[in-house]
């Protein structure tokens, strides 16, 4: 058990559904979308056919593996974005509108929530774990993390488009143990997926599956009975898995 351990020495935490969640709670919904978008020409669509828009704009967007500055990520959100519209002509958005919708995407830095138990249980690692971000995400994450005065506390930010891949690809938990110059055995990785965690774990880092919806957790529970990896209800419960 993860608990029995005394030779932990890092945390790499994912970012989304883990440490923070979407405003809107919807990853593509900007704080700002519907200035941009007419909510009553929204809700009058139906909701399977705004799903395949959003589906076809991630098709592309989850094909673009390596966005490395903000600028490119951008222009790719246009992109997202004008591919959603034309799904959706019933919203006639016109080009200004579209390039509105990114840019609130990429430099908005309230799109996300941080969880109340991130923001307590962070700072508390820190004083004797070193800590990492490994997230699927976007270079415009680091400013987030900056603009809530959370980004100092991290010795390494390991982002996907900016590696080029994704997890559960060994890259991505390589480039944090690097980073963080020490052993996967001595390494704790969080993740609210499991074959995410199974990645890390394939490498000898410590896997923690995080499920804060209730059922999911309950279920998870009982799966992992007798697995190698703890599954935890919020982030308070990590502390139980170290050893003092």
């Amino acid at each position: 058990m993860i608990g029995k351990k005394t030779n932990i020495k890092a945390i790499l935490f994912d970012s989304g559904r883990v440490l923070n969640q979407s405003r809107s709670g919807h990853w593509f919904i900007s704080p700002r979308f519907f200035e941009y978008v007419d909510n009553k020409k929204y809700n009058a669509i139906n909701n399977k056919k705004i799903k395949i828009a959003f589906n076809k704009a991630g098709k592309y967007i989850n094909t673009q593996n390596l966005i490395q500055t903000k600028e490119d990520e951008y222009t790719h959100f246009k992109k997202y974005y004008e591919i959603f519209s034309d799904n959706l002509p019933e919203l006639e958005l016109k080009e200004e509108q579209i390039n509105c919708l990114a840019a609130d995407l990429v430099y908005n830095m309230d799109k996300y929530i941080f969880y109340d138990d991130a923001l307590v249980i962070i700072p508390e690692l820190k004083i004797k774990y070193k800590l990492a971000i490994v997230s699927d995400a976007w270079p415009s994450l680091k400013d987030v993390y900056e603009s809530k005065g959370l980004y100092s506390y991290f010795d390494s930010f390991v982002i996907s488009s900016v590696l080029g891949t994704t997890k559960p690809n060994k890259e991505m938990y390589l480039k944090a143990i690097e980073e963080l110059m020490i052993l996967p055995e001595e390494a704790v990785f969080i993740d609210d997926t499991l074959i995410n965690c199974k990645g890390a774990m394939k490498l000898g880092i410590n896997g923690v599956l995080l499920c804060r919806n209730k059922l999911q957790y309950l279920i998870q529970k009982l799966l992992s009975i007798g697995k190698d990896y703890v599954v935890i209800k919020d982030l308070k419960k990590l502390k139980y898995y170290l050893a003092p």
